[in-house]
């Protein structure tokens, strides 16, 4: 599914879930932290008006952003396992051509103006969020080494250590010699790495669970 199959905006409530109801499996309450990785150099440094679920549209343009739709969806959880309810989550990434829209990123891969960029979301009374993004593009950091396609995530909620981290694509020829994935180990690559799958209806979905510490 692409870009050009627009998600109505009266489905998209601003940092909730509204009509797009997750559904989720029971969380594994084994499943161990999540690790934290580096926030990198191109969180949003500036405000925007729409920060809602779905990041393949822009509130007021008529035109759907470039790449491949696919939904992201999971439950923020204690170590227990538990949900944690009303946590905000800040999510984050590159556009389709591995382009940040920050005034920071060197890489002179071209904008979509038609690309959200940034959400910011609350989790439910079960700790679920849901997005709807399309795909990132890799992008080079210096000779030698490209980032592969990730999605940043910045998790908090009163009670508990802020997690900022990333996810990462299942298969992905650049998750092998990533720098930031090949410093995690096994079990860790494991929680951050989400493999997608999708039907002739539907684009391609991935569940990314985030387990956060309480202080």
């Amino acid at each position: 599914m692409t870009a050009e199959e627009p998600l109505s905006r009266r489905r998209v409530m601003q940092g909730g879930l509204g009509a797009m109801a997750l559904v989720v499996s029971a969380p594994l309450a084994a499943a161990g932290l999540t690790p934290s990785q580096t926030a990198g150099p191109f969180f949003p440094g500036k405000d925007q008006a729409d920060k809602d679920l779905d990041l393949t549209r822009v509130e007021g343009r008529s035109e759907s952003a470039r790449g491949e739709v696919i939904e992201i969806s999971g439950q923020v959880l204690d170590e227990s396992g538990a949900p944690v309810a009303g946590a905000r989550v800040d999510v984050w990434q590159a556009n389709s051509a591995g382009r940040y829209d920050h005034e920071d990123d060197p890489n002179p891969a071209a904008l979509d103006p038609n690309f959200q960029g940034w959400a910011h979301l609350t989790t439910d009374a079960q700790g679920r969020y849901r997005i709807r993004t399309i795909k990132p593009g890799d992008y080079p950091v210096r000779e030698g080494w490209s980032r592969p396609p990730h999605v940043h995530f910045k998790v908090a909620r009163r009670g508990f250590r802020e997690l900022t981290t990333q996810m990462y694509f299942a298969g992905h020829a650049l998750n092998e010699v990533d720098l930031l994935w090949k410093e995690l180990s096994p079990d860790d690559r494991a929680r951050v790495t989400v493999a997608f799958a999708a039907d002739d209806a539907a684009a391609p979905a991935g569940r990314f669970d985030l387990v956060m510490k309480k202080v």
